[in-house]
C-alpha cells in the first residue's frame, strides 16, 4: 500500500489545455478500427524521469509553447470522440488539445525514486478514464511535476484506443524531437477501418476468443466494473539470474534454450499457480510487438499480437521445460477472431483484453530510455496498463541507462495475491 508520505508531496495542482497551433475544423474524421475498439478500456501510464539538468532555462510556458508545435504533426490525439447514427465511436478532428496538469513535489527525486513501493508512480501520472461525456474527454493527458531539487518527471496516460504501448512512446518521444527542433516530414497518422475487410458473422458465431472478456456495457463511460483492488510492485532480474533461470527451465542440455522473455513468463506462470493453488490459470494471453517491422509514423494497435497459450493439464503438474514449449510453438494469434467478434453484432460488444487471462507482454525492445531532452536521457521510466482484469497483467521492460543488463518485471495483481507471490519468487527463484 502507498504511503501517505508520497500522496501528501504533491501540491501546487493546476489544470489548463494545450491545442495544436494550426487549428482546423476541415480535418477529416478519423475512423476507429475493430481492434482499436477492442482495447477501447485500457490505458497505457507512463512516468518519465528527467534529473535536474534535463529542462533547465525552460520555463512552463516555453514547455507549453513546444507543445503547441509538437501537437501540430500530432493532431489525431487532440480530437474527441462521437459516435455515428449506427452508435459507432469515431474521433473528431476537432483540435480540442491534451489535458495538461503541472504540479510540485516537496521531495527531491533520488529521495522519491529511493522508495520501493510502485503506487508513488501514480501520483505523477493523471488518473484519467473517458467519459460519461465522450464530447469533452480527452483521450490524451499529461501531468508535468517539478521536484524540490528541479527535476522533472513527465506522467502521460494515453488511451489505448489510440494504439498500443510503443504508439504512445513514439508520441511522447515525437515531443522531445521538437523540443531541438526536429520535426517529422508527416503528421502522426492511425490505420483507417477498411469498410471491405469488416467482417460480419451471425450471431450463432460460437464462443468468444479465450483472450478477451465480455463487460458492461459501459455505454459511455470507458472504465470496467472492476472493483478489485489491484497492486503493482516491479522486480529487477539481472542478466545473470536470466541466464540461470533459462538453463534451468530449458533442462541445460536443451538446444535452442527457451528466450528470455518466454523464461520469465514461465516463472511467473508457475509461481502464481502454486499462489492460486493450481485453480486457473490453464491459458494466458501473451503481447508482442514487431518493431523491426513496425511502419513509422503510424499509432496503430495492429502491430501488436494477441496470443494465447492453453495448457490442459494443471499448473501444479506442469514441468517448466513444457510450459516453455508451449510458449514458444502453441501460442495462437487470436487479433483475427477478436476483430470478428467485435463486428459480430448489431452493437459493438465491450471487451478487456489485459488480464482477462493473465496477461504476459513483451516490451523488452522498446527504447524508452532513449527519449532525450536536451542532451538529457530518463534516470528511471515506470510503464503500467490500467483498468485491466482480475487476472493481472505482467510487463518486461528494459532497464534503467547504467543499469547493468537484465529485465524490469512490472507485475499487477489482485492486492491479496501480491504478498503470496513475493514470497514464492525470493523462496524458490531467489528473485526479489
Amino acid at each position: 500500500m502507498v504511503s501517505s508520505k508520497e500522496q501528501n508531496s504533491i501540491y501546487d495542482i493546476k489544470i489548463s489545455s494545450v491545442v495544436p497551433g494550426f487549428t482546423s475544423r476541415m480535418r477529416a474524421p478519423q475512423e476507429l478500427t475493430a481492434m482499436d475498439l477492442a482495447m477501447k478500456l485500457h490505458y497505457v501510464q507512463f512516468v518519465y524521469y528527467f534529473s535536474t539538468p534535463a529542462f533547465d532555462g525552460l520555463t512552463m510556458f516555453q514547455i507549453k509553447g513546444i507543445m503547441i508545435n509538437w501537437l501540430d504533426h500530432a493532431y489525431i490525439p487532440c480530437g474527441r470522440l462521437r459516435r455515428e447514427d449506427s452508435g459507432r465511436p469515431f474521433i473528431k478532428c476537432n483540435d480540442s488539445g491534451l489535458r495538461i496538469i503541472e504540479a510540485r513535489c516537496h521531495q527531491c527525486l533520488d529521495d522519491w525514486l529511493k522508495s520501493k513501493d510502485d503506487a508513488r508512480h501514480k501520483f505523477l501520472v493523471p488518473n484519467h478514464v473517458i467519459g460519461p461525456d465522450l464530447t469533452y474527454s480527452p483521450l490524451v493527458m499529461i501531468q508535468i511535476t517539478k521536484f524540490r531539487c528541479g527535476a522533472i518527471s513527465i506522467g502521460m496516460s494515453w488511451s489505448h484506443v489510440l494504439g498500443d504501448a510503443i504508439s504512445a512512446m513514439n508520441f511522447i518521444k515525437l515531443w522531445t524531437q521538437v523540443i531541438v527542433g526536429n520535426y517529422p516530414t508527416k503528421p502522426l497518422i492511425m490505420i483507417q477501418q477498411n469498410a471491405q475487410t469488416c467482417i460480419i458473422q451471425s450471431p450463432n458465431q460460437g464462443p468468444d476468443p479465450l483472450s478477451i472478456k465480455q463487460v458492461g456495457p459501459v455505454g459511455d463511460f470507458w472504465s470496467t466494473s472492476n472493483n478489485s483492488k489491484m497492486e503493482t510492485f516491479s522486480l529487477f532480474i539481472p542478466m545473470s539470474k536470466l541466464i540461470q533461470l533459462q538453463e534451468k527451465i530449458s533442462q541445460e542440455k536443451v538446444d535452442p534454450k527457451i528466450p528470455l522473455f518466454e523464461s520469465i513468463c514461465v516463472v511467473i506462470w508457475k509461481c502464481l499457480g502454486k499462489t492460486r493453488h493450481g485453480s486457473g490459470l490453464k491459458v494466458v494471453t501473451v503481447c508482442k510487438n514487431d518493431l523491426k517491422n513496425r511502419p513509422k509514423g503510424i499509432i496503430t494497435n495492429k502491430n501488436q499480437t494477441i496470443c494465447v497459450v492453453k495448457t490442459n493439464v494443471s499448473i501444479a503438474e506442469c514441468n517448466m521445460m513444457h510450459l516453455g514449449s508451449l510458449m514458444m510453438n502453441q501460442a495462437v494469434d487470436e487479433r483475427k477472431k477478436i476483430e470478428e467478434a467485435m463486428e459480430s453484432e448489431d452493437k459493438l460488444p465491450d471487451f478487456i483484453i489485459y488480464g482477462a487471462n493473465l496477461t504476459f507482454v513483451d516490451l523488452s525492445d522498446a527504447s524508452f530510455y532513449d527519449m532525450e531532452v536536451t542532451g538529457q536521457k530518463p534516470v528511471y521510466v515506470s510503464c503500467v496498463i490500467d483498468n485491466i482484469g482480475d487476472n493481472g497483467v505482467v510487463l518486461v521492460l528494459q532497464p534503467p541507462k547504467g543499469c547493468s543488463d537484465g529485465r524490469i518485471v512490472n507485475i499487477t495483481l489482485l492486492e491479496n495475491e501480491v504478498v503470496e507471490l513475493k514470497k514464492i519468487l525470493k523462496e524458490d527463484w531467489c528473485i526479489a
